[in-house]
């Protein structure tokens, strides 16, 4: 695995090839390392790039105020200045709605987007409300412990039984965040806006996968997604629109992350025969 720092936000080549990347971004408040174990299961020549986002892994903050639209142009910009003129861009969670800022501030570098265990609609108030709670403690005690009973809400009760081996990976993962992080991200993901209309109106094949038993962004609301990208049948993406995983949660990434991966080789296949 290979890293390269640029404009505060450091990439990993998880998977090498050629031609047009999947670049993956992470769900909250974890880094690049949540894609990795999926990313080795990516289909031959399907160059994929994990990204820690500001604040994340080894992604630093950079002054600006709590924004996801200030993500999707710092991936960007990163993205650009290594050369990459487009890419399938991929978002778990938080990760996805960066994915569909970008999608909608820098649409001709979205050659396809996957979107995994994410939705398009915006926080309810009680949810945002919560957000800026646990923000507000994290700045408090300056640590990441508001946070670390999150790996019980994120696995599947598949998971709960059958994967114990995820609790102590995801609290490992949780506990090598920032406090500062961990709060500038929240805070930016309760300001952020509805973008189901970014689906309506993007010119990119969509991929949408959601573990069965996601509790977090729920079946209904990956069917939205869909349902706002185009028929789950149409010419565009066929069988790939919706991808569902049994026996998983809100982390089918690392839950199942063979079955994600096929999710999304099938959209990188489509994206590279029609570039």
């Amino acid at each position: 695995m290979t890293s390269r720092a640029t404009r505060n936000l450091a990439t990993f080549t998880l998977h090498d090839g050629g031609g047009v990347p999947l670049v993956l971004l992470h769900g909250f408040p974890l880094d690049h390392r949540m894609w990795a174990t999926c990313a080795e299961h990516l289909p031959p020549g399907a160059r994929a790039i994990g990204v820690d986002l500001p604040g994340a892994g080894h992604s630093d903050l950079d002054g600006y105020p709590p924004s996801i639209e200030h993500i999707a142009d710092a991936v960007h910009r990163t993205m650009i200045e290594a050369g990459e003129g487009n890419a399938v861009v991929v978002g778990h969670s938080m990760g996805g709605y960066v994915a569909l800022a970008l999608a909608e501030r820098h649409p001709g570098f979205v050659a396809g987007l996957g979107l995994v265990d994410t939705k398009s609609t915006a926080d309810t108030d009680a949810a945002r409300a919560k957000r800026l709670r646990i923000a507000a403690a994290v700045d408090a005690s300056q640590t990441v412990d508001a946070v670390l009973g999150m790996p019980a809400e994120l696995v599947g009760a598949t998971s709960t039984e059958q994967r114990r081996g995820l609790f102590p990976l995801l609290d490992s993962w949780i506990r090598a965040q920032s406090p500062a992080g961990v709060a500038w991200s929240q805070r930016a993901m309760a300001a952020r806006p509805d973008r189901t209309a970014v689906l309506e109106r993007l010119d990119a094949p969509v991929a949408v996968v959601v573990g069965a038993e996601d509790t977090i962004t729920p079946l209904a609301e990956a069917e939205h997604m869909v349902q706002a990208a185009g028929s789950p049948s149409g010419p565009a993406m066929g069988d790939a629109a919706l991808t569902v995983v049994p026996g998983a949660g809100h982390m089918a990434v690392v839950e199942d992350p063979q079955a994600v991966a096929a999710a999304l080789g099938l959209l990188h296949t489509h994206v590279v025969a029609h570039h």
